[in-house]
């Protein structure tokens, strides 16, 4: 009976996983076709990775990529980092997963300066805006249209398939015009300061706006404090630190004050 129950227990959770990974989120969160995932410092300075299906690659950015989901590991991998690399943007690691017969990659970067970054092939539909003015700080990503590439096998996309641009703060958020995707609702920041814009892949292949900001179409915009909350919270434990330093002296000081009187 013990052993039926665990088995019907196992069943249960490989079917849930199944139906995650089969949906447009995963167990872990949304499952993009395209995804940027960006951690931005306030000096400009920024951790890229890109998670994106092959054929979206090519069909948005125009990659040369084989899109055959048999194609070899090793030259895959190979001909990502070498698109990927550029004066502007150093590959730090690929990997590489399959999902409903189409195969991933995963590209991270280290990027000495988001503001050059468009000059890198794969980031030319993009600029970068960075502005410190009096306490904020202003961070504008402009996206433009895709750069069209044809791919020699079908996908197998269904019409669901979304893309994402996700963006990590290093302080307090003041602004931002991030919307829910399907209700266009304003959509708060998640934890850890973290944003996300997101759009149809469909509507990203025909040049469709992501966002607006002031008119301006394409445009995701934030605007935050000029100091880190790292800094911040620094900043504070060392006043606790020291006001807590100084009320042990006082009271050290009339201990041995008292006793000198006595």
């Amino acid at each position: 009976m013990r052993f039926r129950l665990r088995a019907a227990l196992v069943a249960a959770l490989v079917a849930a996983a199944a139906a995650g990974c089969n949906g447009r989120n995963g167990v872990l969160g949304p499952r993009y076709e395209y995804e940027e995932d960006l951690t931005l410092s306030l000096d400009g300075s920024a951790t890229l990775v890109v998670n994106a299906s092959i054929p979206a690659l090519v069909a948005l950015r125009g990659l040369s990529l084989d899109t055959n989901p048999r194609a070899r590991v090793d030259l895959l991998t190979s001909k990502v980092r070498e698109l990927y690399q550029s004066p502007y943007a150093d590959v730090v690691r690929v990997t590489q997963w399959s999902r409903a017969n189409r195969r991933f990659v995963g590209v991270r970067l280290r990027i000495p300066n988001i503001r050059e970054l468009p000059k890198a092939p794969p980031f030319s539909w993009s600029t970068y805006e960075l502005q410190q003015q009096n306490r904020e700080t202003t961070f504008r990503h402009t996206l433009g249209a895709p750069v069209r590439g044809s791919t020699s096998i079908d996908p197998g996309w269904s019409g669901g398939e979304v893309v994402g641009f996700r963006l990590h703060l290093p302080s307090r958020i003041q602004y931002q015009n991030s919307r829910t995707l399907d209700t266009n609702q304003p959509r708060s920041a998640s934890r850890g300061n973290i944003l996300t814009w997101e759009q149809r892949l469909t509507d990203r292949l025909a040049g469709k706006p992501i966002a607006w900001e002031q008119g301006v179409p394409g445009v995701m915009a934030v605007r935050m404090d000029s100091q880190s909350i790292l800094y911040r919270t620094l900043y504070l434990f060392g006043i606790a630190f020291l006001a807590a330093v100084a009320v042990l002296g006082l009271l050290i000081w009339l201990t041995m004050r008292k006793g000198r009187e006595t």
